[in-house]
């Protein structure tokens, strides 16, 4: 009989995850347009092994699931790749039902278990490169730190060549009747979304990313679940190519402007210098109001775009507060491989450029040395420099080719 709320993956491996359409805001700061998925997975044996759960506001969907696939039988063990409350909230509910469940952890997750659920029992700890025979199943664990917690780890089947990610090659959105990359129009639906994804909760570990990447590369790896987004089955080298390309933070021919503006008068500034980047050859411009576009989406452009130009007025003798921020979470991305523009306006007693220039400065950025400070509102000879700054900067991206 065909299971009706869960999916056969590959020899007896099943999906078991669920859908999100509730929750607003990821980590309770990244918006979730599309929702997100919480996947997991059931491996069914000799031994039954749950490999990562969900978050606890999907509980009741996700045992229905389990019991759909085992019945009046039990699971035998947890696999918990990663302990963030999405993949770990559901655990309480989960044993209540199957106490005598043996949860499979890294050794630094141990005390995450105790400190968020008081579990200190039936827990197993695996190493990096430990080989484990449960039942039927032979698996290996290869801990990756810091991509992104501490007590991260992945779990890689060899008989049916499947790598069980946690969080990396995850992105943001439900999965809506497809769960496999051969079943939905990924470029259109998925990437950007797992673009921000991976620059929104990876980031600022790329370099821990690029090392857990490299090594993962090596694995003959036929099928990919991840713990968020697509599952890859027909092309898994198309994620993890995206993803180590994240990780080099390598960038797209183009320039994201972000501008911030009380009355409207850097916002016209902000034009001047896109209507520059055209006349100098670009045609991948973007500008961006930064009280108007979520940090999410500001993050992502800076990591993508080549070219990042940033205007701002001025507000009380310093840098107007939501730009203030947006360079403060900047800064934590350490990005190294963008060219970067800035200008300032101000009233009377100036303070935006001048702040700007710290940051630039304290980040060692690649910054253009035409910086224009605006008094009031634009002249013609002002609107002509911001043009010309425009134009340097495609100047500068375009010359890389």
């Amino acid at each position: 009989m065909e299971n009706l709320v869960t999916a056969l993956i590959k020899d007896d491996i099943y999906y078991i995850g669920t859908n999100d359409r509730q929750t607003s805001l990821f980590e309770g700061m990244w918006p979730l347009p599309n929702g997100v998925a919480y996947n997991s997975f059931l491996v069914k044996g000799e031994k039954n092994i749950i490999i990562d759960l969900v978050k606890v506001n999907t509980v009741s969907v996700y045992i229905e699931k389990i019991k759909e696939i085992l019945g009046d039988d039990k699971p035998d063990y947890i696999i918990m790749n990663h302990l963030e409350p999405d993949h770990s909230s559901s655990l309480p509910s989960i044993l209540e039902l199957y106490p005598d469940v043996e949860i499979i952890v890294s050794p630094k997750a141990v005390d995450m278990l105790k400190n968020f659920y008081g579990i200190t029992e039936n827990v197993k700890v695996v190493k990096d490169g430990d080989h484990l025979k449960i039942g039927d199943r032979e698996f290996d664990f290869y801990t990756t730190p810091m991509v992104h917690w501490p007590e991260s780890m992945v779990t890689y089947e060899a008989s049916t060549k499947t790598l069980f990610s946690q969080d990396i090659f995850g992105g943001f959105g439900t999965l809506d009747g497809g769960l496999f990359d051969d079943q939905v129009q990924f470029d259109k639906l998925y990437l950007e979304e797992a673009a921000r994804y991976f620059v929104n909760i990876v980031g600022k570990y790329a370099t821990q990313a690029l090392k857990a990447l490299t090594r993962l590369k090596e694995l003959d790896i036929e099928l990919i679940c991840t713990v968020h987004g697509t599952i890859w089955r027909k092309n898994p080298k198309k994620i993890l190519d995206l993803y180590i390309s994240l990780a080099k933070q390598e960038t797209v021919k183009g320039c994201v402007v972000i501008y911030g503006s009380m009355y409207g008068n850097t916002e016209r500034m902000a034009e001047a210098v896109a209507k520059g980047l055209v006349k100098g050859g670009l045609d991948n411009v973007k500008i961006r109001d930064v009280t108007k576009t979520p940090l999410s989406y500001l993050l992502a452009d800076t990591w993508r775009y080549k070219g990042v130009i940033l205007g701002s007025c001025s507000y009380d003798n310093s840098l107007f507060p939501p730009m203030n921020f947006l360079l403060t979470e900047i800064s934590h991305q350490r990005m190294k491989k963008n060219y970067w523009g800035i200008f300032g306006s101000y009233s009377w007693s100036g303070g935006a450029l001048k702040t700007l220039k710290k940051y630039m400065e304290d980040g060692k950025y690649n910054v253009l040395e035409r910086q224009p400070e605006i008094k009031g509102s634009a002249t013609r000879e002002d609107l002509e420099e911001l043009i010309e700054l425009g134009k340097e900067m495609a100047a500068k991206i375009l010359a890389e080719e």
